[in-house]
C-alpha cells in the first residue's frame, strides 16, 4: 500500500512487537501501534500490577518500538475508566519515550460523552502539540459515535473506527457514521476527514 499507514497492533510485549515489526517491514510508511490496561479493576484482576510497572512496561514498550519505526501509538487500555492523574502520567511519558499518538479507549462503552470528553480534554491539553490524542469508543451502551464527537470537540484529532460498527461486544464507533455527520452538520463539526 502507498500513500498510507499501515498499522500493526501489539500488546506491550517484546514477542509482539517484533512480530509487528516483521510484518510492517515491507510499509513504505509503518505504525506500531501498543496497548497496555490502566484501569484499576484491569491492574488488580488482568495485570496484577502496579500503576508504577505498567507505566514502566509502557514506556520500554515505546522505546523499543521506535527502534524499528518512526511512527509509535500507544493506547492505555480501559482509559476512559483510568484515574485522571495516571492517564495523564503515562501519556506524558509514552510521548517522552517516543510514542507520536496516545490513544484514550472506553474499552467497555462505559462512558458518556460529558465526561469522556472532559477526559480527552484533559489529556489534550497535558500534551499540548506534543502527540495527536486518539479516541476509540466501543458501543455497549450505544454511545460509540456520541463519545467520538464529544472527543473532537475536546481537541482529539484521531478516531479510531469501525465499517458499519463491527467490532467487539455491541460493535465500535461506525466509520461512515462519523463521515456522515461531519460532512452533513459542518456547521456543528467544522472538521475534515480527508475521506473521499
Amino acid at each position: 500500500l502507498r500513500g498510507t499507514s499501515v498499522c500493526g497492533l501489539a500488546r506491550a510485549h517484546r514477542e509482539d512487537i517484533d512480530t509487528a515489526w516483521q510484518a510492517l517491514r515491507e510499509a513504505e510508511t509503518p505504525r506500531i501501534h501498543l496497548f497496555l490496561a490502566t484501569s484499576p479493576i484491569h491492574l488488580k484482576y488482568k495485570l496484577k500490577k502496579t500503576q508504577q510497572q505498567v507505566l514502566e512496561e509502557a514506556v520500554a514498550a515505546v522505546e523499543l518500538a521506535r527502534t524499528h519505526v518512526d511512527d509509535v501509538e500507544f493506547s492505555a487500555e480501559d482509559g476512559a475508566r483510568t484515574e485522571p492523574e495516571f492517564l495523564e502520567k503515562i501519556s506524558k511519558a509514552v510521548v517522552a519515550a517516543g510514542a507520536r499518538t496516545v490513544n484514550i479507549p472506553d474499552t467497555v462503552g462505559y462512558s458518556t460523552p460529558k465526561e469522556y470528553g472532559a477526559l480527552i480534554g484533559r489529556i489534550v491539553t497535558a500534551l499540548g502539540d506534543c502527540a495527536v490524542v486518539s479516541v476509540h469508543c466501543h458501543d455497549d451502551l450505544g454511545l460509540a459515535v456520541a463519545n467520538s464527537l464529544a472527543a473532537i470537540e475536546a481537541g482529539a484529532r484521531q478516531i479510531e473506527c469501525t465499517i458499519n460498527g463491527i467490532g467487539e461486544r455491541a460493535g465500535n464507533c461506525s466509520l461512515e457514521e462519523i463521515v456522515m455527520i461531519l460532512k452533513t452538520r459542518a456547521d456543528s463539526y467544522p472538521y475534515h476527514t480527508g475521506i473521499h
